[in-house]
């Protein structure tokens, strides 16, 4: 039986990965930074008769990756599958979001994954086998949005440093593939760093109409069933992308962004907006 170690699964994509590797047969151990708030994916697990186990892991935290893994190697003989699924968001301007916050969402989205990764690889080096499934975004392929530069700098930072690893390590019979979601119905905005603008900020009102698009486009958001499938079926299939974006119009938004420049992406973009939330506030 192969074992899936899967970072961020208390909701969202995360558990519903953990739940589509447990009916294909996997040792699932299905990781959060607090076990306490594993109800939810427990309570499914029991439903459909699944055994899923759920190990501490905080990604910020070498000395909690570094045990984590150590028992589930212990246990299971080994990692045969990561997946790094563990992120937060950030909206908010360059100028005006604190340092320690934007420092906060690399911490977990690039170099948290990267934690993992060097935990597990000595021994999917030594068996001479093993996946690795970094969960980037669609932001990384297209374009960033106003106020939204550093999480999708963490996850473009992850794009490239996949295709390093998968390189790397393709020696030694271990895979990369670099999953790349578009808009998903998961919680991921609930452990978004926020900052709270002070009345002077320039920046207020626009990062204030940025989030309202970024809700009202997610209403429409897909299903995060479609892309927990995604990440198993590039875990099983040797033929998948090191670069795979998944979600409805997601390769359709790659393409344009390839063929267009920023200037004539920018202004497609924010009629987009205009029509979701409303005329852009005008600077101060």
């Amino acid at each position: 039986m192969a074992t899936v170690l899967i970072t961020g699964c208390s909701s969202g994509i995360g558990l519903e990965a953990a739940l589509s590797f447990a009916r294909r047969g996997y040792q699932v151990c299905a990781s959060m930074r607090d076990p306490a708030r594993a109800g939810a994916l427990l309570d499914r697990a029991r439903g459909e008769g699944l055994d899923v186990e759920v190990p501490a892991l905080d990604v910020t935290d070498d000395a909690s990756v570094a045990a984590a893994v150590a028992a589930v190697e212990s246990r299971y003989g080994g990692v045969d599958v990561l997946v790094n699924n563990a992120g937060v968001d950030c909206t908010g301007a360059v100028e005006a979001t604190p340092l320690q916050q934007a420092r906060a969402v690399m911490e977990t989205n690039y170099w948290g994954a990267l934690r993992t990764v060097r935990a597990v690889l000595p021994g999917m080096r030594s068996r001479g086998n093993g996946v690795i499934v970094n969960v980037s975004s669609l932001a990384a392929r297209t374009r960033a949005v106003p106020h939204g530069g550093f999480y999708a700098s963490s996850k473009a930072a992850l794009g490239v440093v996949s295709e390093a690893l998968s390189a790397e390590v393709a020696p030694f019979g271990v895979r990369v593939v670099c999953l790349e979601p578009g808009s998903y119905a998961s919680r991921i905005h609930d452990n978004a760093t926020v900052r709270q603008p002070s009345q002077d900020d320039p920046y207020a009102a626009d990062e204030a109409w940025m989030k309202t698009f970024l809700s009202r486009a997610g209403e429409g958001a897909g299903d995060c069933r479609e892309a927990a499938e995604a990440i198993v079926a590039a875990a099983e299939d040797p033929a998948t992308p090191l670069h795979t974006v998944v979600g409805p119009g997601a390769e359709a938004a790659v393409e344009f962004a390839r063929g267009a420049g920023y200037e004539e992406w920018l202004p497609l973009f924010l009629q987009q907006a205009e029509a979701l939330a409303g005329p852009r506030p005008a600077a101060p």
